[in-house]
């Protein structure tokens, strides 16, 4: 069996671009909270040596370019991750901020010295997406909870410690331990992984999962939080709609060019 076949990785220890595009498919568009793979932004990758250089391209030439810095910057730093990668450019292409935006990622510079007239830095917009994202995903994962049989009451009681994980399931004990569910782990662990960006699981309260604004959720309460979170999940998702639109529209035959230079 090849390395390839294990880890993504060449015979001969060097970077694939198999490992790239695992790599990339962690990146998210911050206002969608979807792969940057899946949403087939990546138009090109190209690799040198110990050195990548990722290309790609956003649906439209005026996306916000707070949230085109996030995703160059994320990707370089997903790629410069990887064992064997001493250098990861970026380019974007097609977007009225692709001059700043392109040498400010790649000098490293911070985003207020690449954007000197920006109000602050990007990471005020980070966290409110961040907060955005762990509402639609804790919709997902109570969605799945329910489905399994767990009823609101016992969903709001579950800890951190009460989620186990082993290949691709998750069990979920409930009742003091006295009784376990086991359920598809992915919409957990996407759930998990944005409650630590939120900083909710290591806060100081056991509860797994929240208000909007943070709090545990009493029984009663229940209902009304996972209203309040599906319409989280619904503003992304006709966001969504609307840039796949805009995205088949770039590629399609004849267009003419999105940039506004």
């Amino acid at each position: 069996m090849s390395t390839d076949s294990l880890d993504g990785g060449g015979d001969d220890g060097t970077v694939t671009e198999r490992q790239v595009r695992e790599r990339l498919d962690r990146v998210t568009d911050p206002e969608l909270d979807t792969s940057i793979v899946e949403l087939e932004y990546i138009d090109a990758i190209r690799i040198d040596g110990d050195e990548v250089h990722v290309a790609f391209t956003l649906p439209t030439a005026w996306c916000s370019p707070a949230f085109a810095w996030m995703m160059a910057t994320d990707a370089r730093d997903e790629v410069e991750a990887l064992p064997g990668v001493t250098r990861t450019t970026v380019e974007l292409h097609e977007h009225m901020h692709e001059t700043e935006i392109n040498r400010g990622v790649n000098e490293r510079l911070p985003f207020g010295e690449a954007f000197p007239d920006a109000d602050g830095d990007v990471a005020p917009v980070r966290a409110e997406l961040d907060e955005k994202a762990r509402l639609a995903r804790q919709h997902d994962a109570t969605g799945t909870l329910l489905d399994a049989g767990l009823g609101g009451d016992q969903i709001v009681s579950l800890t951190r410690e009460d989620l186990a994980f082993d290949d691709g399931r998750a069990r979920v004990w409930v009742r003091d331990g006295a009784l376990a569910v086991t359920v598809d782990a992915d919409p957990l662990e996407r759930y998990l992984e944005k409650a630590r960006a939120t900083g909710l699981v290591d806060d100081g309260h056991p509860e797994l999962f929240r208000t909007p604004e943070g709090d545990p959720i009493d029984s009663e309460s229940f209902e009304l939080v996972r209203h309040r979170t599906r319409s989280a999940g619904v503003n992304m998702s006709g966001q969504g709609s609307v840039c796949d639109a805009l995205h088949e529209a770039r590629q399609a035959d004849g267009r003419p060019p999105l940039s506004m230079r």
